[in-house]
């Protein structure tokens, strides 16, 4: 097994014991993104809508720095602290993916790391 790490300084740095992503074969598995800047490492103010497009924004970066984009993405997870922000994360969400969309799930857990409301993890294909 080759396992490589994909490492962008244009998302938040890993935060534990993890890397931002793992490359195996044509497969990458991204660790989840909360909305951190990645250049101040501080939580964005503002509501869900604009938490979850700081998410994608690093989502993209991270795809980017792995020479992917949003259409490489075949599965993601979604977690939720409130599932009553569910219609404003999929207004958002949505815009990023073209069609087909990937594969989801989406659940409402009872925290997430740093008091965020929005997580996103997903997988990409070559």
């Amino acid at each position: 097994m080759n396992k490589q790490a994909v490492v962008t300084d244009q998302a938040p740095a890993a935060i534990g014991p993890y890397s931002q992503a793992i490359r195996i074969g044509d497969m990458f598995y991204f660790s989840g993104q909360i909305p951190l800047d990645p250049q101040t490492g501080e939580i964005v103010a503002g509501d869900i809508a604009i938490q979850t497009e700081r998410v994608m924004q690093n989502i993209a970066a991270l795809l980017g720095a792995a020479d992917l984009d949003f259409a490489h993405v075949v599965k993601t997870t979604i977690y939720l602290v409130d599932m009553g922000d569910f219609a404003a994360v999929n207004e958002v969400y949505g815009r990023y993916f073209p069609s087909p969309a990937p594969a989801r799930a989406c659940v409402e857990v009872s925290a997430l790391p740093k008091g965020v409301s929005v997580e996103i993890e997903w997988i990409a294909a070559v």
